[in-house]
């Protein structure tokens, strides 16, 4: 099969492999259309006649309109196509969600923590509060490896430009997101480094932490010490005696929390990977998992796919708050609301937001949404939930991680080799990327297009992986030693 019409309503197919100028398509309801020129993987051909102005159709939904006639066989991108997106919509809720057949559920084998929260891995966590002692935490996190061993899996420092020089809100959001990441079940110890002048100051870590066990938390302030890395050092080794005291168990995969991400997408995102993520969120969610699904951007113009399954209308107005929170942030910064694909998801056959978006929600499936999370929020309660963060790649999953992720599905179309602090699980959309960056890959969702497996088979093959990885096997990523994080910043620098 060389093209897919992903609706029965869409007037575009897309293309499974480049097809090449006077090549016949077939259609699903008979008939076909001739390329009348080349179309490249990932990319549309229209269908039937499509006059200006008229709106693109695609999976079931406009992605946005002609700027000029276009007749079956012509390709449709940037060149003829432009978004129908502008600022805020007035959202009108039509209860549509449907709960999921409940499952008995597997188990991993994790850690469980004293405060009875479960963990896909075992390791010490460094947290600067200032961007000026990253370069210690770094060489402190080197020099700690030697304790590295037996059930303790890692000591990694998570650097960042942050934690003073900021002001009011967003000052806030700083703080509120490093001390989420330090509640974080896979840090089995964290240690906060801080310099000693900067205004993340150590009262304020210690208000946002609230209750803590100081056999867990500890930290170090630079300018109080002769030797911070010899003071760094001692602490870390006393995390780690308590570290190694820690066992994998089995648990059961419904107190798995997982992220659902996609980055560097391209036209197959929307037809394998994500979809694919989709369904083991769906299955996750049966087994009375977690889920979370963020990229705000990435949602507008897929809106309706996502409200009307909102359990109830708290949550529908909560998400739909969210939605147009988001395009007033954009709309307040003299941005306009629908200027998100990159060249990257261009070159790869996505056209306009709504196309993205409209791929990008594939990976939330179709259970309910329980809730909706603010920035640097954990996550309450099981099921899918929404998460407000932006569409960059190292901003959003920081976002999953400090949630509670346990591990995060990635999509992506075009490759990228960074990871998240917590096991980030690289689903490929085409199998010609898995070819050239087999080092950047955990899982080939290409075999979709090609018919090697169905979606459902595919699913439940990453299911599979899924618990191996929350079991201890090393993503691709975390092989690489690939840990970073990155905060969304809104507001002055002093």
């Amino acid at each position: 099969m060389r093209a897919i019409q992903i609706n029965p309503a869409d007037n575009v197919v897309v293309a499974l492999a480049p097809i090449p100028c006077g090549e016949e398509v077939a259609l699903p309801g008979g008939g076909a259309v001739r390329a009348l020129e080349d179309i490249p993987q990932g990319h549309k051909m229209c269908v039937r006649a499509i006059a200006a102005g008229e709106n693109v159709i695609k999976y079931g939904l406009p992605i946005g309109h002609a700027t000029c006639d276009v007749g079956p066989g012509m390709w449709l991108h940037t060149h003829n196509v432009a978004t129908n997106l502008s600022g805020e919509v007035a959202y009108e809720y039509h209860p549509a969600s449907v709960p999921l057949e409940a499952v008995e559920p597997e188990t991993f084998t994790g850690y469980r923590r004293p405060d009875g929260r479960a963990a896909t891995r075992n390791e010490l966590w460094i947290i600067p509060t200032v961007g000026c002692v990253n370069e210690v935490g770094r060489l402190m996190a080197e020099r700690a490896q030697d304790l590295v061993g037996g059930s303790l899996e890692g000591v990694y420092c998570f650097p960042h430009p942050f934690g003073c020089s900021q002001t009011g809100a967003d000052h806030a959001q700083t703080r509120r997101l490093l001390v989420a990441l330090s509640r974080h079940p896979n840090a089995t110890g964290v240690l906060f480094l801080s310099l000693g002048c900067e205004n993340c100051t150590h009262e304020q870590v210690l208000n946002e932490l609230g209750e803590y066990d100081p056999e867990r938390v500890r930290f170090l302030c630079c300018q109080d010490v002769a030797d911070e890395q010899a003071e760094g050092h001692a602490i870390l080794t006393e995390l780690a005696e308590c570290a190694k005291r820690a066992r994998r168990e089995p648990i059961s995969a419904s107190e798995l929390v997982v992220g659902l991400k996609c980055g560097g997408s391209d036209g197959l995102s929307g037809i394998t990977a994500n979809p694919v993520i989709g369904r083991v969120s769906d299955m996750l969610v049966s087994r009375g998992g977690t889920t979370v699904l963020t990229e705000v951007p990435e949602m507008f113009g897929a809106e309706s796919i996502l409200l009307d399954r909102c359990v109830d209308e708290r949550v529908f107005g909560e998400a739909a708050d969210m939605l147009n929170g988001f395009k007033d942030y954009f709309l307040s910064h003299g941005e306009v609301v629908y200027d998100n694909p990159s060249p990257g998801n261009k070159a790869g056959g996505i056209t306009t937001l709504e196309d993205k978006s409209c791929g990008c929600v594939q990976k939330g499936g179709a259970a309910p949404i329980v809730g909706v999370l603010p920035y640097g929020g954990r996550v309450s309660e099981p099921g899918l939930n929404m998460l407000c963060a932006p569409g960059n790649d190292m901003v959003s999953t920081t976002a999953l991680v400090a949630a509670g992720c346990h591990a995060v599905l990635f999509s992506t179309g075009r490759g990228t080799p960074f990871g998240s602090p917590a096991p980030t699980i690289k689903v490929f959309t085409n199998s010609a990327l898995a070819k050239r960056k087999p080092g950047w890959m955990d899982f080939d969702a290409g075999v979709v297009a090609t018919g090697q497996r169905t979606l459902d088979e595919a699913a439940s093959d990453l299911y599979r992986l899924l618990l191996d990885v929350s079991s201890g096997r090393l993503t691709s990523a975390e092989e690489r030693g690939c840990h970073e994080i990155s905060i969304w910043k809104d507001g002055v620098c002093l």
